[in-house]
């Protein structure tokens, strides 16, 4: 899931941004899918981690908001149930042992609302486990981003929701969960294709203000900005990841 907008190229994210569900790996060690259990991967991109928690036997289902991300998944997976839908409004017959989400949340507004809808699906005793951005992900890409468009004149308002432990866990709180576990992990992340096609995938939201014919020469000033700081000689570009891990219950 993206914006409200849910513009994605789905076919550039599963080309030249595969660590996003690589990673997701990990997460599903804390998940522990079980033969049997009914699980909705939330916000499921292009199906690759939903595809992995239905090889151990759950009966799960992918849902995102971007209808491209949701074409691209049920071409990837034919067999794999994946809906079109809204995190804050979806509504679902059948109850969830579990509610699974990577590298999505950070994307979606009104978190409230959100962990809200993830409980109300939730059946008791089961949980919510995710991986999103937390507070100080990509804080180097934004900061350069800012200075760079303020100096044309431009200013930057963030698409994303980067919260604290403890930001997060009141939402969770809030909405009845009991928290079994939450860390915030520093996670520097090497880019294999450089800055540039990271920046065109994922912070165009950063640039909502700038007319598109500008985008291109603001990219390029970002990366100029940044070289010293994210771009090293042997790895190349490593963006200054930072992520929320959580398991949440419902009890």
């Amino acid at each position: 899931m993206k914006t409200d907008s849910d513009q994605w190229d789905a076919e550039l994210y599963d080309a030249s941004h595969s660590y996003v569900y690589e990673y997701g790996k990990d997460v599903l060690q804390l998940l522990k899918p079980r033969g049997g259990e009914q699980i909705l991967d939330l916000g499921c991109g292009t199906g690759h981690l939903t595809a992995q928690i239905a090889e151990e036997g759950a009966e799960v289902i992918g849902l995102d908001s971007s209808r491209e991300m949701v074409t691209t998944a049920k071409e990837n997976h034919p067999a794999l149930p994946v809906v079109l839908g809204d995190a804050r409004s979806v509504e679902f017959s059948v109850p969830f042992d579990a509610v699974f989400s990577n590298a999505a949340l950070h994307w979606m507004k009104n978190q409230r609302t959100i962990a809200h809808n993830v409980f109300c699906h939730l059946t008791d005793g089961g949980r919510f486990v995710a991986e999103f951005g937390g507070n100080g992900n990509v804080n180097a890409i934004q900061s350069a981003v800012r200075s760079v468009c303020r100096a044309r004149g431009y200013e930057v308002t963030s698409p994303w929701y980067f919260p604290t432990p403890a930001e997060h866990a009141s939402i969770l709180e809030s909405a009845g969960f009991e928290i079994r576990y939450m860390r915030l992990i520093d996670r520097p992340t090497p880019l294999e294709d450089g800055l540039d096609p990271w920046l065109k995938m994922f912070a165009d939201g950063l640039l909502e203000e700038v007319p598109r014919k500008e985008r291109g020469s603001i990219r390029a000033a970002v990366i100029n900005r940044l070289r010293d700081e994210l771009y090293d000689p042997e790895n190349g570009w490593v963006v200054d990841y930072r992520r929320l891990r959580f398991v949440a219950h419902r009890s």
